[in-house]
């Protein structure tokens, strides 16, 4: 069985298994991503409902996979539960999101909503930890960063596919097809899982029981895991929803003079650009990560996004301007997730990292729903130039926090 210090001697990181992770990522999210895109339209105009009952769906959807990625942690600490795990995950986040193209109800769109996105909580830690196990302690970053990439361009691909598959085929047809992309991407996990089995032997991989999930997490006490989220709290605590970036920018365009369609198509199209800047900074970033460590790195990304924050808050109304802060948010974002994977990894051995990975979810889900919530409710009453100040100052002190922490870093850079 190989060490992780004999992986990080291997001159090739970019194996079989890591690109098909990267792969996996990229088709789940170019699947479910097309349903996102098209989703609004299907509920108002088919389903006759408002966007109250969007809301509710997509937000109730977020909470439960928050939990799922918890109560998926601990299975993922073994590496036969995490191949299972991860295969069926994919699987059933395929199915159910495809399903939705055959309801009748909103609530039945609620329902196989809340399955898929429960199945992508309890697949990500399995996924993550399978990651690590596939890559050398050398590059992790780099792993991390093609994992990246692949979420952030299915993000670009399939809202383009989506569009373009209501005009061909219709609403229903296109969702229907979201299936196709989703179980190629669970094809992809099971050729990484083939891949992650070569490098354990049965020998050496545990069983997790029942008692073993009751404690998954009491285990992290003494890791010094906590120390390690109190940056990438804060990050989250002030990463608002990609929709309030959206609405800022179609305000400014209407304030410029553009109609409404104008102003919604090229908020639109800096939305995608936003995810295009997104997946090309990751690799570099997970590289960059693997030279100087992560904690820098997601100061780097925290930095990104207070500098775009503010671009936001003050920003005129001119296109250019707002296509440029749009790019610094998705940078901020690359580099933010490559390195908090990373992070993670680097914390906990192996038998843990399923449960570090866990926490990390649970962080990111709190975080992400409070600095939106939070975010949105500021814009709505103070406005938008209050609003983004509060998500910046929440980068600003994730940039802080990581700084303060890099002695790990150099630490564990010294020992390689």
């Amino acid at each position: 069985m190989a060490t992780e210090h004999e992986d990080a001697r291997r001159p090739r990181w970019l194996t079989l298994g890591v690109f098909s992770i990267g792969a996996t990522s990229f088709l789940s999210d170019a699947g479910h991503e097309l349903v996102t895109s098209v989703l609004p339209a299907f509920i108002t105009s088919v389903l006759g409902a408002g966007a109250a009952a969007l809301g509710i769906i997509d937000g109730v959807a977020d909470a439960l996979t928050g939990l799922a990625k918890l109560a998926g942690g601990p299975l993922a600490d073994d590496p036969r539960r995490r191949r299972t795990v991860a295969g069926a995950g994919y699987t059933t986040t395929a199915v159910a999101t495809a399903a939705i193209g055959l309801t009748t109800a909103v609530w039945q769109v609620g329902v196989l909503r809340g399955i898929a996105w429960i199945a992508r909580g309890f697949r990500s830690p399995a996924r993550d930890s399978m990651l690590a196990s596939l890559a050398g302690s050398g590059a992790y970053g780099r792993a991390y960063g093609v994992e990246r990439a692949g979420d952030n361009l299915g993000a670009v691909v399939g809202p383009l596919l989506g569009g373009a598959l209501v005009v061909w085929l219709g609403l229903r047809p296109a969702i229907l097809l979201s299936v196709v992309p989703g179980l190629l991407a669970a094809v992809a996990i099971g050729v990484a899982a083939r891949q992650a089995r070569k490098l354990t032997t049965d020998a050496g991989e545990r069983v997790v029981t029942r008692a073993r999930l009751v404690e998954g997490y009491r285990r992290l006490r003494g890791t010094g895991l906590a120390r390690a989220l109190v940056p990438v709290a804060l990050f989250e605590g002030g990463n608002l929803a990609a929709t309030l970036l959206i609405l800022r920018a179609y305000q400014l365009f209407l304030d410029g003079g553009m109609t409404e369609s104008q102003a919604t198509g090229l908020a639109t199209v800096l939305y995608a650009a936003y995810n295009a800047a997104a997946a090309l900074i990751a690799v570099p970033a997970g590289a960059l990560i693997d030279r100087i460590g992560p904690r820098t790195v997601l100061a780097l990304g925290a930095a990104a996004y207070v500098v775009a924050y503010l671009g936001f808050a003050f920003a005129p109304d001119v296109w250019p301007a707002v296509l440029v802060f749009f790019v610094l948010g998705g940078v901020g974002i690359g580099l933010g997730e490559t390195a908090q994977s990373t992070l993670i990894a680097h914390a906990l051995p192996d038998a843990l990292r399923g449960s570090g990975f866990g926490m990390l979810g649970l962080v990111q889900a709190g975080g992400d729903l409070t600095a939106t919530v939070v975010g949105g409710i500021v814009y709505a009453t103070a406005g938008p130039l209050w609003a983004f100040a509060y998500a910046a100052a929440w980068m600003a002190a994730s940039c802080f926090a990581a700084l303060s922490g890099r002695r790990q870093d150099r630490l564990r850079l010294a020992e390689r």
